[in-house]
């Protein structure tokens, strides 16, 4: 542009130029002509000028370098404005977004990550699965950089390399506290709270449940509040240590040492001498104790809650031990009753809320329920549901995560979903004194029998009736079998289905007599 008004402003560069032309240069464009089309130098110069053109000074020189310059300049401004309209054209890049860490404390027999893959919060944030047991993870908590975790995996015998990241959720399928040595990870506990973590079920609820004696108390608070009609919850007796431990109202009682599960740290006692050797043991152990009369068991009931969806389970022994968890057992899905309902309901409201829970009772054989137990998130999922099971708590997570990390609700449906047993598969029994008061419970057989079992008939509705018999576990399959059809032409099953069933489970039965 320096250049252009030097050149203009040469005096001999101007008086070079044809006779017109600066003048032309000036003159406005007539409207209507066709400016595509320059004009001839001849025909410039047949036409006279209307005034003479200066070629001393430099006036025109600078008036033509401010019209190039304002030329120039309106090129520029055009273009630009094509450029912009033609990104404004382009289809604009897909955001990417950060995936969201979510931490399954679990052990390896499940793979979470195959229940989240494909699945998005609110349709834009991928979920990423990081999963291992607490003994695998550890970590650092901040004010305001939250927490990080270091994680290292053991598979196959060997150890991963470690990896770290800052988890948004966290999933706790296993015990925060045992009592077995080295298995207290409380403190991992207070670190994610620390870290302000959200998690299912919540941190605070996780630690409480960290000692069985604290959440028995809250049950005693329902207990108190309900009535023991609603509520019937087992009596327990809590010694701090093993000097206060001189006897005891009645016996037999089960002693529970400690902060203990899965049938562990559980003894019969039968009467006072064996009592104080269990004091002696306690004194060893240095851990608080709990008392509580021992029910003779009909069956375990267990139910449990996922969110909105409720399951009952029954299990009866089969090995005879007084712990229905230990030995063989028979897993059954019973309905869902209200009396159940109002149990898991009520015991869902500890500690804040219990996203995941569980209750356990025992139905003794003199027809009463006794509450025993609550269990939280750390639960294990049993019966032939365990796949629905999971797909529950992935959905509940999936909602979960949005509603914290997104601040997205997601409706929840107004009435609550119960997984009943198959109507195919249903057994009445005769009614008790409590079945009266919470429905007699429909049984539906379920694949959980031990392996150890080959034959297993299970209970009939004759069986049960008044003034029938229990078999003797010391009969045989043909003498089982006779006196299952014998029952059944007595006519002592009225119901269409309960014949149904009995025929099909007879016929089940000579199947697996003739196959040895």
């Amino acid at each position: 542009m320096n250049y252009l008004r030097r050149r203009l402003s040469d005096s001999s560069f101007v008086a070079n130029l044809p006779n017109g032309y600066m003048m032309d240069l000036q003159r406005p464009t007539p409207p209507g002509s066709s400016t595509s089309t320059p004009a001839s130098p001849a025909t410039e110069r047949r036409q006279p000028p209307s005034m003479p053109i200066q070629t001393q000074g430099s006036g025109s020189g600078a008036q033509m370098a401010q019209n190039v310059a304002a030329a120039a300049k309106a090129k520029s401004a055009a273009a630009s404005g094509d450029g912009a309209a033609a990104g404004n054209s382009q289809p604009a890049k897909p955001v990417i977004r950060k995936p969201k860490i979510l931490l399954v404390i679990d052990d390896q027999h499940t793979d979470w990550a195959k229940y989240f893959r494909g699945k998005k919060l609110n349709g834009e944030y991928e979920i990423r699965v990081e999963q291992a047991e607490f003994s695998e993870i550890n970590l650092a908590s901040y004010v305001n950089l939250g927490c990080m975790v270091d994680m290292q995996v053991n598979k196959g015998g060997s150890r991963v390399v470690s990896r770290s990241f800052k988890p948004d959720f966290v999933l706790i399928r296993q015990h925060a506290y045992s009592m077995v040595p080295g298995e207290d990870f409380r403190n991992l506990v207070i670190g994610l709270h620390f870290g302000g973590v959200a998690s299912i079920n919540s941190l605070f609820s996780i630690y409480n449940f960290c000692s069985k004696p604290w959440v028995f108390s809250q049950m005693i608070r329902l207990y108190h509040s309900l009535g023991p009609e609603k509520f019937p919850l087992n009596e327990q007796t809590f010694y701090p240590n093993h000097t206060q431990m001189v006897t005891t109202p009645s016996y037999p009682v089960v002693v529970k040492m400690g902060h203990a599960y899965a049938g562990m740290g559980k003894i019969k006692v039968e009467n006072q001498q064996d009592f104080q050797d269990i004091t002696s043991v306690v004194a060893l152990a240095g851990t608080y104790v709990t008392t509580e009369p021992y029910v003779l068991s009909k069956y375990d009931i267990r139910i449990q809650k996922i969110g909105n969806n409720y399951k009952a389970y029954m299990r009866t022994s089969i090995s005879g031990n007084w712990k229905a968890n230990t030995g063989s057992a028979m897993l059954e899905q019973i309905a869902m009753t209200d009396r159940y309902r109002l149990w898991v309901d009520s015991c869902a409201e500890m500690f804040g809320g219990l996203d995941i829970c569980a209750v356990k009772a025992v139905h003794g054989k003199d027809g009463n329920d006794y509450i025993i137990e609550v269990m939280d998130s750390s639960m294990p999922l049993i019966g032939e549901h365990v796949e629905e099971d999971r797909q529950l708590i992935t959905e509940l997570i999936i909602n979960k995560m949005a509603q914290v990390l997104l601040g997205v609700s997601t409706p929840q449906p107004s009435t609550v979903k119960t997984t009943q047993p198959k109507r195919g598969g249903q057994r009445s029994t005769s009614a008790s004194p409590s079945s009266s008061a919470q429905g007699s419970p429909q049984r539906a057989r379920s694949a959980s029998t031990s392996p150890s079992q080959a034959f297993q008939p299970g209970p009939i509705p004759a069986s049960s009736g008044p003034g029938a018999q229990k078999q003797s576990p010391q009969l045989n399959k043909s003498q089982s079998l006779t006196n299952s059809f014998t029952d059944t032409l007595r006519g002592s099953v009225t119901d269409d289905e309960a014949k149904a069933e009995t025929i099909r489970s007879l016929r089940q039965s000579f199947a697996s007599l003739f196959s040895d």
